[in-house]
């Protein structure tokens, strides 16, 4: 079975509705995967936008998901038992919804099954996060989600 994630809120490659912005009431999106691989000890989720002016933008991370997760609520208030939050770009511990300042940005949602728990603790970074996972990754899906802000687009 291939891994692979979705959202109930929008499609792949398709418009990630305001209410999940910062136009909106920033929330996380719905998540759901599949097809994990039987040995997953945990998932890292990765959210990031590759197209911000100065470089990779993240948004929100997520480590030591449970292997049994298999789903994220939106606006999830309340993570999994064990599951702790990195920090991102805004210097925060939790998710930041899509804010492009110039033009339609894109999100990536990764998603990574891990042969084990990462040792790190919670506020971790990215560059943390992903030296830690490096060679514990058995496999990778990917969800991408675009939006740009109504301001831009006249």
């Amino acid at each position: 079975m291939t891994f692979t994630i979705k959202s109930t809120d929008f499609v792949n490659n398709g418009i990630i509705p305001t209410r999940f912005s910062c136009d909106g009431e920033d929330l996380s999106p719905s998540l759901e995967w599949t097809g994990a691989p039987e040995e997953t000890k945990s998932f890292v989720l990765i959210m990031d936008d590759p197209d911000a002016p100065m470089g990779t933008w993240d948004h929100w991370l997520l480590f030591n998901i449970p292997s049994n997760i298999i789903k994220l609520e939106a606006g999830i208030a309340q993570l999994p038992e064990g599951a702790k939050v990195g920090i991102n770009s805004w210097q925060r511990n939790d998710y930041g919804g899509p804010c492009p300042p110039d033009r339609e940005h894109r999100y990536f949602f990764k998603l990574y099954a891990l042969s084990i728990m990462l040792d790190l603790p919670h506020g971790a970074s990215k560059r943390e996060i992903e030296e830690a996972m490096q060679s514990s990754i058995i496999s990778q899906a990917i969800l991408i989600g675009r939006y740009n802000r109504p301001q831009n687009m006249g």
